[in-house]
């Protein structure tokens, strides 16, 4: 019996074709891990980049606050040393006897 040169299987003549790392199962399984990992995963990029900017915009509001802070604590020590005059000018108080000037500067 002489024996016939068999047909190439058609999965092995696809797999020759494929690069070489490709067939690599390790890399594939790294390929697949870092293609979860962006997209997939509860903390994927674009929620990385989203939670980012939350925090530059919560450190803007913090240092904005801070400010205003400081401001209402000058305000109410301002008013603890001198009501009459902080009744006056922050809120135009009167007596009943007096006539009130507002000068309004331009510049502000």
């Amino acid at each position: 019996m002489a024996l016939r040169p068999s047909k190439p299987n058609p999965i092995q003549v696809l797999l020759k074709e494929i690069p070489a790392p490709l067939q690599n199962r390790y890399f594939l399984i790294l390929i697949l891990f870092f293609a979860w990992m962006v997209f997939f995963d509860k903390h994927d990029l674009m929620t990385q980049w989203q939670l980012s900017g939350s925090v530059e915009r919560l450190e803007f509001d913090k240092v904005y606050y801070e400010d205003q802070i400081k401001s209402v604590r000058k305000d109410l020590l301002n008013l603890e040393l001198n009501q009459e005059k902080f009744a006056r000018e922050k809120y135009y108080m009167q007596k009943s006897n007096e006539d009130v000037f507002i000068i309004v500067n331009k510049e502000e």
